[in-house]
């Protein structure tokens, strides 16, 4: 009868703890338009944070500090937005205009194939692949983005406060726990993983999308600078961002200047992100994200339905974070194992309670009577 209480209890509790999650989740997908700009600020103050703590060591007043830490993150803001803003006004124009021309190609395409006796239908291909539904994607998502940064000012005022709030945050963190130490060490632990992967990723996906603006500037495609930036912003988007920034550039290129040059500009997406994606952030990386590959494809598909183009962004350091708060407690590490990679052989046996084996390249040392025996042998 116990038993039969104590199993009706737990399902309750696991029953209103879900119930209490799907809330959540529906509150933060509602209020997207104000939770992204806060969370992009959270993301923003953490990797802005350890400059302003540089110089508070090294004796800078930490106003001025601060007021450093603003004037870069404005500058950058006030560069991108000149250097882009103009492109993606241009682009936005001239959709209809690619659009027809890609459609007009694509009948070319459908006749010539024909007079090979491959028949398809007009109607079924459009349906099924239409290019220029890419070019509509690119002007959509890039107008997300516009519509988060013209928050740009309440972004920069929530930067701000975190950043005076940020030195006394342990301070409140150890003297709110019951074990203050451990929750130190658990938000340091956050804070370090989500500032190591944001700051490699963005050197990285700076270097993608300056090598590939170069490259479409050699070929002499038209907004060189924009499809740059594209690369730059989707390079963050795990799995899939890479595909998605090289198929606009390419369709433009097939438009604009030939079959030819729409090769080499899907070539150079290939090589550089086959070059700096698999060989050099690897190595910059370490050990990896600490997530399965499943898990990151997932989390892309969840965050950026919840909170749109900044969701997509940052899916990884928010899952990150999730799974370093799901490891402090017992009942939801199991949570946490889940979401990470494969499990290494040796961590599976103690999971088990299985003894690990010996190393077998280990010799045996004699013991004393061994020894002696030796001894008057010889």
């Amino acid at each position: 009868m116990r038993r039969r209480k104590k199993t009706s209890a737990s399902s309750v509790q696991v029953l209103l703890i879900m119930t209490c999650i799907v809330v959540i989740i529906a509150g933060i997908k509602t209020a997207a338009e104000i939770v992204s700009p806060f969370i992009l600020s959270v993301f923003i103050a953490i990797i802005s944070s350890p400059p302003l703590f540089w110089m508070e060591k090294h004796k800078v007043p930490k106003v001025l500090a601060m007021l450093i830490i603003i004037a870069g993150i404005v500058i950058f803001s006030t560069a991108i937005f000149s250097l882009v803003g103009s492109s993606v006004e241009s682009f936005t124009r001239n959709i209809p205009q690619y659009s027809n021309q890609l459609q007009s190609q694509l009948s070319g395409l459908i006749s010539w194939l024909g007079t090979h006796g491959v028949t398809i239908s007009s109607d079924l291909f459009q349906e099924y692949f239409n290019p220029s539904s890419a070019l509509t994607l690119v002007a959509n998502t890039l107008s997300g983005f516009g519509i988060v940064l013209t928050n740009g000012f309440l972004i920069l005022l929530t930067v701000i406060f975190i950043l005076f709030e940020a030195s006394s945050f342990p301070n409140k963190l150890r003297a709110l726990s019951d074990r203050p130490e451990a929750s130190l060490r658990h938000y340091r632990r956050i804070t370090q993983t989500v500032e190591h992967y944001i700051a490699l990723k963005t050197v990285v996906s700076l270097g993608t999308g300056t090598i590939l603006a170069l490259w479409l500037y050699i070929l002499g495609v038209d907004f060189p600078l924009l499809w740059g930036l594209l690369a730059f912003l989707l390079n963050f988007v795990p799995n899939i961002g890479s595909f998605i920034a090289a198929v606009p550039p390419t369709l433009l290129a097939l438009v604009q200047l030939g079959p030819t040059y729409s090769l080499l500009t899907a070539a150079g997406y290939v090589v550089v992100n086959t070059v700096i994606g698999n060989m050099i952030e690897p190595r910059f990386m370490g050990k990896g994200l600490g997530l399965s590959t499943l898990v990151v494809f997932l989390s892309l598909v969840f965050w950026g339905w919840v909170l749109g183009p900044v969701g997509m962004l940052l899916s990884v350091p928010l899952t990150m974070t999730i799974k370093i708060i799901l490891e402090v407690r017992e009942n939801t590490r199991w949570i946490a194992i889940l979401l990470g990679p494969e499990i290494p052989t040796q961590t599976k046996r103690i999971i088990a309670g299985k003894p690990t084996p010996p190393i077998p390249d280990t010799p045996a040392l004699p013991n004393d009577s061994e020894k002696r025996s030796h001894a008057n042998s010889s």
